[in-house]
Order: C-alpha cells, then sequence, then structure tokens
C-alpha cells in the first residue's frame, strides 16, 4: 500500500512549491544591497530563460504553435507578469517580508471576486461576505493612517491585482497550450522588461555571492514553478489549494531568521483574517463543485 495518496502528494508539492517562491523572494531581498534593480531582474531572468528553454528542449514539449486567441492571452499574462514583478520587487526591497507575504495572500479571494464580475461566474452570499471579510483584512495589514503605514504596501496591492490578471489569463487559455510556453513566455516579457528600463542604471561587476543568490533564486523559482503545476495534476485541487498558505509561515520564520523583522499584531491579525476567509472561499469552492457533480445547488 502506497505511504502517500495522491492528495498528500500534491500537499506536499504545494508546501515546495510555496517555500521555494518564499526563499527565492528572500534571495533577491538579500542581492538588493548588491546589485541593481534591473540587473537583478534581468540576470534571474536570463537564467530562468535559458533553463526554460533547456527543458523544453529536452522534454520535446514546447510547441509555439497557438491559435491567435491563445497568443493574445499568453502576451497579456506576460505583460501582467511584467508588472507584478516590477510592483513586488519594489515593494519587496522597501518592506518587511512577511507584511508583504501577508497581503499576497488576498489572492485567492481576488481571483474568485475578479471571475465574479469579469466571468460572470456564479458565486452565492457566503463565498462574497468571505471575501469582503478577507478585504477588511488586507485594510488591517495595510494600515492606512497609522504610523504602521507603508506606501510600498499599495504596491503589494498593486501585484496582486497584476497576479490576479494573470491568473485569469491563464484561466482562458486552451487546454492544449504547453504550460512550459506559458511560462517561457513570461520569462522572456520580464527579462526584457528588465534590460530595456535598466538605462541609465548603473551595473556594479556582479561578486561571486550576488551571481550565487541570483542564480539559486532562478533556481528555486522554476523548481517553484514546477512544483505547484504538479501538485494540481496529482491532487485534487480543493484539498491542495489550501496549502499555498504555507507561504506565509515560510515568510514569517525567514523574516525574522534572515531579517529580524516581525509583523505588528494589526498586521497579524489582518493575515489571520486573510487566511481565514481564503480558505473559507477554497471550500465553499470546492462544495460548489462536489454538488455539481451531483446534480444539486449550493450558495
Amino acid at each position: 500500500m502506497a505511504l502517500l495518496t495522491d492528495n498528500m502528494r500534491g500537499a506536499l508539492l504545494m508546501a515546495l512549491s510555496m517555500s521555494a517562491f518564499t526563499v527565492n523572494d528572500t534571495l533577491m531581498k538579500l542581492a538588493s544591497d548588491e546589485v541593481a534593480f534591473h540587473q537583478s531582474i534581468f540576470y534571474r531572468g536570463l537564467m530562468i530563460t535559458t533553463g526554460l528553454l533547456l527543458m523544453g528542449i529536452y522534454q520535446r514539449r514546447l510547441s509555439f504553435r497557438v491559435s491567435r486567441r491563445d497568443g493574445w492571452l499568453i502576451a497579456l499574462r506576460s505583460l501582467a507578469e511584467v508588472l507584478g514583478t516590477w510592483w513586488f520587487l519594489t515593494a519587496l526591497y522597501q518592506m518587511p517580508i512577511a507584511n508583504l507575504s501577508a497581503i499576497l495572500q488576498s489572492l485567492p479571494l481576488t481571483v474568485t471576486l475578479a471571475a465574479v464580475l469579469i466571468f460572470r461566474e456564479p458565486v452565492g452570499w457566503k463565498r462574497l461576505s468571505a471575501i469582503l471579510v478577507g478585504f477588511v483584512g488586507v485594510i488591517l495589514i495595510v494600515q492606512p493612517g497609522t504610523s504602521g503605514f507603508s506606501s510600498y504596501s499599495l504596491l503589494g496591492v498593486a501585484a496582486v491585482i497584476a497576479v490576479t490578471v494573470r491568473d485569469l489569463a491563464a484561466r482562458r487559455l486552451s487546454r492544449d497550450v504547453p504550460s512550459l510556453l506559458v511560462a517561457l513566455g513570461a520569462a522572456v516579457g520580464v527579462t526584457a522588461y528588465a534590460f530595456l528600463f535598466s538605462a541609465g542604471e548603473v551595473w556594479p561587476p556582479l561578486s561571486f555571492a550576488s551571481f550565487a543568490k541570483l542564480f539559486f533564486a532562478a533556481l528555486c523559482l522554476m523548481a517553484g514553478y514546477i512544483a505547484a503545476v504538479s501538485a494540481m495534476r496529482v491532487g485534487e485541487i480543493g484539498f491542495v489549494a489550501p496549502f499555498r498558505y504555507v507561504s506565509l509561515l515560510v515568510a514569517l520564520i525567514l523574516g525574522l531568521l534572515v531579517f529580524g523583522d516581525w509583523p505588528n499584531a494589526l498586521t497579524l491579525s489582518g493575515a489571520a483574517i486573510v487566511v481565514a476567509t481564503g480558505l473559507f472561499t477554497l471550500y465553499r469552492e470546492r462544495m460548489v463543485r462536489r454538488k455539481a457533480r451531483l446534480g444539486l445547488r449550493i450558495r
């Protein structure tokens, strides 16, 4: 008998993915003291692009034949990735990693709400109420009008909006579009953006320590992406998706150990509200899918 079920393997892969993403963020924040802003994004993007290309060649799964509709969706997703990266890293370099991670936990709520507003996907009053309460949690994290407010928190919120657009564009892609091609499009877009916007930026010589941080950041980003895709394919989405909140726990630990940061009580309270409402929303979506398969209705 197998020691782990498919759902448990999926949960472990999702936890690994979120941990890898957070380690990537930590390495990029550490490198920011030694490397120029766009320089770090360019080198990391170049490494990821090269890695994805080699992976595609090795697996022979990289096909550039897509419909015009899918091509526009990939372009939209890549643009959203560029904006999300720009705003996220700008905020990351100026504020505690755990605070920014707490803001990002609102992503399941924003994706659900945007799907309702844009795609007219049905949602009951319970999920809608949870989303609204979750946004109250985001306000507690951002803390506008208090001494704990940072304008960079607003860039974190902007990054959430950009990632929401990215994920909604991915939802509309045809099933036969290779995931590797979608990831490659985003990597090329981010790398090109960093190169074009680096004009006038002084790039200091890249030391071995700086190169190592960017190299392992790129590896973590690729590993996180592969693990996230694998997690969704191995286990049930309703069971696996909640484990994305592992990223907040890892961010709290790394923020304390590496940077000596710890969020205040308001931020922690807001993060708890966001996570709780996100988990409830995921649970209700899982119930809706289950009831739909049985021909029943649920709000």
